[in-house]
């Protein structure tokens, strides 16, 4: 077919445009213009533009040489060439979407293809179809260029339904699974699947520990995804579901023995786990032999010795906690005597900085309170300053050497009607240096103090002393007044004067600190840059104060472990999962299994993941959030609550049923420790009865009184099972733990119990960090004190250094110790504490209706807290004046409440 256009002469002459022709041969257009050919694609409708005049039409082409402007067409030839141009390039357009369309049904058939052979075979193989799986066809899904509306629209377009390639009704198929939600259609396939299965092995469910498992427990065993998380509460059978998981894959042909590992937190878990193992193996006539249950840290030593030949030597400082922390004391001593500098800045860091500095505008901690109820800090010398921030300076002063006078000047709140601290001064004896600080961040509104016209000011705010900054500019001040800087670690401290943090303490944190940081792979330059990306407001003069210690003594350690030609843990576990990521060992495991995976390390983490990084390999991590205490030890509990971020598509599954605790403890342990928005939300629940109350306070009037208590209460459960109002426990008697939190307070244990009670209690002291994994029937926490539980040294904000997800909700750690110690009761807990000095935890407890505080004999204690400090309660005294009330932790608090005048007789 040929058409042709050409300007007519009038239009050609009064546009004044070249001479041109435009002829359609087939499929293309052929433009003459003065003798010059182009030639244009009918489809090229970008190409090309008709603009309509009143008498003639222009024509504007792109062409290789440029834009063409041809005119003088007559009216209806460019309605005719407009209308061949629109229907050529529609037509043009159905061609592509058809070849597209056709492109992409031969993409999606492939796919389709794909994905029902990797279902079939799951199918043909009685397998679970794991995420891994899922996530490998949604990553080889086609991206297409026609989304699914459009390729419906073409299919439902009668005129192009013919072009497509196919039979109709296989192309509808097609594009109805194609829009599927495969992530659901999978989960039902593989819900199906755990049903079918669950009727294949109901013998194994039922036979492979004491009891038949529970609903959770079963789901757990039978879901078998390539990364799965299963949160499991206090006394909820996770051991159980471990073993049951194990004896199943081996049973069904899913893997052999040897292919399984199960990995343990210490050597008495591992131990545990093997032995349950090869009971339940031995009960259902399995094999059982070649299930490896070990450490993480004995595995990392096995992959070590078959890669490098040899077995990597572990000193045994480097793995008992006791003889780690002498190698460490060691170490900071030789560095000490050899640095003067680093002995300087170790007492330093003891006497002056120990205390981090809460957020601006938050509360200042006290030491005490004065008679008025003004909260004081105490200094070295033994002033009492207004907040922490003052107590800093002049302890920073009193360590080198410079003698001062301390001013405060409070503010009045007015919305509380008390004073606040406002500013302080720090005057110089022998010096005209004047020295305010503003606590509160302001800078130059305070009115000036000074005590002689000739004073020179200096101005510090609370910024400075954060960053650092103040200190160097009070040592040019004092320098340029004549005062000499004698840092001196050995002056002697006034008795009156605050404790200073104690060697081991700062022993104990750095050995912490150093497992973290190892633990992360963190060098001292990734420490450094951790720093510099601290926020502002943060003490950030303190942690490159404390960096500066915990450098030389990261490397002097490791430089210890050299000369021993051997490895820490952190070591052992990041080069052995460093072998594995490397390929330079092939784990033969195709299912690992991780317990107490809450107090997972980092670089135990890394482990697990590079073993099962090939395809096909199970990770299997097991463990309770709430229950991770191990901190001190290395643990960070963000590997557990962040898994799917570090391991990848994961099924999350929950074990809350518990077969301990009565639903009454459950209910108000969960409540306590689900106040930390961090741990992973979930509700327990128990079947088991009560007997009785499920957690009961004593308070006595005195420390010294707490062990007569305790022995007044075991002497009551003999009692009360002598005379049958409670039963026996498992064994005939009833077992007790007392838990302390510290190994000291094995003292409020009575003597000679078991010559008292022996025949009826079976009575055990553990720490709460021992009793982790055991229980009782009755569980006794014997000092439920202030400054003992919690623990007033706990969760030092200075790790955060080392860890990148640390948890900073207050006393986090402590508050899932005391969760821990909770919920070893099978009946009952019962708590001690002594008036005045009661733990804040246990507060709390009553605060929330979950306990009521009595006397040993069952009385309600009623007592009046003091309105000026933060535990105290109003108690009668006598002195030589008489009978007068005061709060009973002084001399911490000297508050005394108003006595009221006495009555004036009438007359």
């Amino acid at each position: 077919m040929t058409h042709d256009w050409s300007p007519s002469p009038w239009g050609r002459r009064l546009s004044r445009s070249p001479d041109w022709r435009l002829r359609r041969v087939d499929d293309r257009f052929e433009l003459t213009v003065d003798g010059q050919v182009y030639s244009l694609a009918v489809s090229a409708s970008n190409a090309w533009r008709v603009q309509r005049g009143p008498v003639w039409s222009s024509l504007s082409i792109a062409t290789e040489d440029g834009d063409l402007r041809l005119g003088g067409l007559a009216a209806a030839p460019a309605r005719e060439l407009e209308a061949l141009w629109a229907a050529g390039a529609h037509a043009h357009q159905q061609d592509q979407q058809l070849g597209d369309a056709n492109d992409a049904l031969a993409r999606i058939r492939d796919w389709l293809d794909q994905v029902d052979h990797a279902q079939e075979l799951a199918d043909a193989q009685q397998r679970w179809f794991t995420l891994e799986q899922q996530q490998a066809l949604l990553d080889a899904r086609p991206r297409l260029t026609l989304d699914g509306n459009t390729l419906w629209a073409i299919f439902d377009d009668p005129t192009l339904r013919p072009q497509l390639h196919g039979v109709p009704a296989a192309i509808e198929d097609d594009l109805q699974r194609w829009t599927e939600d495969w992530e659901a259609q999978w989960a039902s396939r593989n819900e199906a699947h755990l049903q079918q299965e669950h009727s294949a092995v109901a013998p194994l469910l039922a036979q492979v520990e004491r009891r038949p498992l529970s609903e959770e427990q079963t789901r757990a065993v039978l879901s078998f995804e390539s990364r799965m998380l299963l949160v499991a509460a206090a006394g909820s059978g996770k051991t159980s579901t471990m073993v049951a998981k194990a004896a199943y894959a081996v049973q069904r042909g899913l893997m052999a023995p040897d292919q399984i590992v199960m990995l343990a937190f210490n050597k008495e878990a591992a131990t545990e786990l093997q032995q349950r193992t090869a009971a339940a193996f031995e009960r259902l006539g399995l094999p059982a032999g070649e299930i490896n249950a070990c450490t993480f840290h004995a595995l990392g030593r096995q992959i070590i010795g078959k890669v490098t030949g040899r077995m990597p030597e572990v000193p045994f400082w480097a793995v008992d906690a006791a003889q780690g922390f002498d190698q460490l004391a060691d170490i900071i001593d030789r560095l000490k005597d050899r640095s003067l500098h680093f002995r300087t800045q170790w007492d330093m860091f003891r006497l002056v900085f120990a205390r981090d500095l809460p957020p601006q505008g938050e509360a200042t901690p006290a030491d005490g309170w004065d008679s008025d109820g003004n909260r004081y800090v105490r200094t070295l010398r033994g002033e009492r300053v207004g907040n922490i921030e003052e107590c800093v300076i002049a302890d920073w002063l009193f360590y080198n050497g410079v003698d001062y006078t301390y001013e405060p000047h409070p503010v009045l709140d007015t919305g509380t009607d008390t004073w606040q601290p406002g500013c302080a001064d720090f005057f110089y004896p022998g010096t005209t240096l004047y020295h305010v600080h503003h606590a509160d961040g302001s800078g130059d509104t305070t009115p000036l103090h000074a005590r002689s016209r000739d004073a020179v000011q200096l101005r510090t705010t609370a910024t400075q002393l954060r960053s650092g900054d103040l200190f160097d500019a009070l040592a040019e001040a004092l320098t340029a007044h004549g005062l000499e800087l004698d840092p001196n670690p050995d002056r002697e401290l006034p008795a009156e004067g605050a404790k200073p943090m104690p060697d081991s303490d700062l022993i104990g944190l750095l050995r912490t600190f150093i497992s973290h940081a190892k633990s992360n792979g963190l060098a001292p330059a990734d420490l450094a840059e951790r720093l510099r990306e601290l926020p502002e407001g943060r003490f950030k003069h303190r942690y490159r104060l404390f960096l500066e210690l915990a450098t030389p003594i990261l490397h002097a350690w490791d430089d210890a472990l050299a000369a021993e030609n051997a490895i820490d843990f952190e070591d052992m576990l990041n080069q052995a999962a460093e072998y594995l990521e490397q390929g330079r060992y092939q784990a033969p495991y195709l299912l690992v299994m991780a317990d107490e995976f809450q107090d997972a390390s980092r670089a135990r983490a890394r482990l697990c993941k590079a073993l099962v990084q090939a395809p096909g390999r199970h990770l299997f991590a097991v463990g309770d959030d709430w229950q991770s205490i191990n901190r001190f030890a290395g643990a960070d509990v963000s590997v557990m609550t962040g898994f799917t971020e570090t391991f990848g598509p994961s099924q999350v599954l929950q074990l809350s049923q518990t077969f301990r605790c009565p639903q009454a403890l459950c209910d108000a342990s969960s409540r306590f420790i689900s106040k930390n928005p961090a741990q992973i939300a979930k509700q327990v629940r128990s079947a088991t009865p009560a007997q009785g109350a499920v957690l009961q306070a004593f308070q006595v009037a005195s420390r010294d009184r707490l062990q007569d208590a305790i022995y007044q209460y075991l002497q009551r459960l003999q009692q009360q099972l002598q005379s049958g109002a409670i039963a026996p426990g498992r064994d005939g008697r009833l077992s007790v733990f007392v838990l302390g939190r510290y190994n000291a307070d094995r003292a409020y244990l009575p003597a000679h119990w078991a010559q008292r009670f022996g025949a009826q209690l079976e009575l055990s002291f553990l720490t709460a960090h021992r009793a982790k994994g055991a229980e009782a029937d009755i569980v006794i926490l014997p000092s439920m004190l202030e400054r003992s539980f919690p623990s007033a040294r706990a969760d030092d904000p200075v790790l955060g250094l080392a860890m990148p997800h640390a948890d900073i909700f207050p006393f986090s750690e402590e508050r899932r110790l005391f969760y821990v110690a909770l919920t070893r009761a099978r009946r009952t807990v019962a708590m001690f504490t002594v008036q005045g000095k009661r733990s804040a935890f246990l507060n709390e407890l009553v605060h929330d209706g979950a306990v009521e505080i009595t006397a040993t004999t069952g009385e309600p204690i009623r007592e009046q807290a003091c309105p000026v400090c933060d535990g105290g309660v109003i108690v009668q005294r006598s002195g030589p004046y008489g009978e007068f009330a005061s709060c009973s932790s002084f001399p911490r608090c000297q508050h005394k409440p108003r006595q009221a005048a006495p009555a004036t007789a009438l007359r």
